[in-house]
């Protein structure tokens, strides 16, 4: 029997008043935004320089792990406070050795003006935090979600941080095909017509694999292909696109869209794959397969139009944004390169798009920051020449 421990679902108590937790707003929760680009109408985004304010309490962010709008246009932040050094945090040593910064608190929400609201995480009663933070996610019943890039378990909490539910068994790791125990859960979502809770368990384990959002009761799982995944099959490089990788390299990315399917990308396989929800596989489609080392699929989002007729790809090996169209996977257009200045990546990571349009995307390693992207117009898809790198 999984270990599991759960605390009964309750509304927000703030401030002695009974408030009701915000649904969530992407994926199949989100509203359509006027404006949104479409898979005729490209997007034209400009980063805005100005975004985000200075942390307050000499506090700074390390690797960006994971980014969600909910649908107040707040932006949920989960980071990895023990990437950053001795010398980035030097005034949290004892005694202090700089006069600047801490390491901010693991989870934040920030308005859109990038005031913090709140902030919280780390070790408590009756849990076992991460030691690695990884993906952030909340559900249409306002839990949020989240796990760890090299743990073995996830968890769900409600927004002030009190924890709910723990799925696997932390430090316990049995393989792709056990049902009660998970392996570097990287990316999630829950379809709110059946409160399914759906994982890119793909670090350590190669498989998507899904639960009950309420109970963890597990449900089923697949690998790549829809088939059971096989954790004696080896990932080879480069990519051979002729005869593809049958089993996942490092299943990262996962998004559900409001036709019931589930995007997820495998990471080092430089590919996106799409399901129905019973793990009937229908498409896949390799982005730069040559690209080696961490690989091009990091994390996917739709566009805000009613269709969410595009898919927005993060590669953090070659630095960009690219913009597909969901119905078929075609690549129609990207944006970003490397480098440290504002509109450039250093390990893009994370994406998130609020009402407005506008797009949120988190860097990991060196990069360590978050930048805002405003949509400042749309052009025709027809005068856009797809790019091939």
């Amino acid at each position: 029997m999984r270990p599991v421990t759960h605390v009964p679902s309750l509304v927000v108590l703030c401030a002695g008043v009974l408030l009701p937790l915000v649904a969530a707003a992407q994926g199949a929760n989100a509203k359509p935004a006027p404006g949104s680009p479409t898979a005729d109408r490209l997007p034209i985004y400009v980063v805005d320089p100005t975004w985000p304010p200075t942390l307050p309490n000499d506090w700074i962010l390390g690797d960006i792990r994971g980014l969600f709008v909910d649908e107040r246009d707040h932006l949920w932040v989960i980071h990895m406070p023990s990437s950053l050094t001795d010398q980035e945090i030097g005034a949290a040593a004892k005694p202090p050795i700089a006069d600047c910064c801490f390491p901010a608190p693991p989870v934040l929400e920030l308005d859109p003006d990038g005031k913090v609201l709140r902030s919280w995480g780390g070790p408590g009663e009756g849990y076992t935090w991460f030691s690695q933070e990884h993906g952030i996610y909340i559900d249409h019943h306002g839990f949020v979600w989240m796990g760890t890039s090299n743990g073995m378990h996830m968890m769900k909490f409600r927004q002030d941080g009190t924890h709910v539910l723990t799925i696997g068994e932390p430090g316990v790791n049995k393989g792709s095909n056990d049902p009660d125990h998970l392996g570097g859960p990287a990316n999630f979502y829950v379809e709110p017509r059946t409160n399914e809770l759906f994982i890119a368990d793909g670090y350590i384990n190669k498989r998507v694999v899904v639960y009950d959002a309420a109970t963890g009761q597990y449900k089923r799982h697949w690998g790549a292909y829809g088939k059971p995944p096989d954790d004696m099959q080896k990932y080879t490089y480069p990519v051979n696109v002729a005869s593809p990788p049958t089993q996942y390299s490092t299943l990262h990315g996962l998004v559900g869209s409001k036709d019931g399917l589930i995007y997820v990308s495998d990471r080092r396989g430089n590919r996106i794959q799409v399901f129905r929800q019973n793990g009937e596989y229908l498409m896949e489609k390799f982005v730069r397969p040559e690209t080696g080392g961490s690989g091009t699929g990091f994390s996917l989002q739709f566009s805000r139009d009613p269709e969410q007729s595009l898919l927005y790809l993060i590669d953090g090996t070659n630095q960009r944004v690219w913009i597909l169209r969901r119905q078929d996977l075609a690549i129609l257009d990207r944006f970003g390169r490397p480098g440290r200045q504002s509109g450039e990546f250093i390990r893009a990571h994370m994406i998130a798009i609020d009402s407005q349009n506008r797009m949120y995307t988190g860097e990991a390693g060196n990069g360590r920051r978050i930048q805002r992207w405003n949509l400042m117009g749309t052009r025709p898809a027809s005068s856009v020449k797809p790019p091939t790198r």
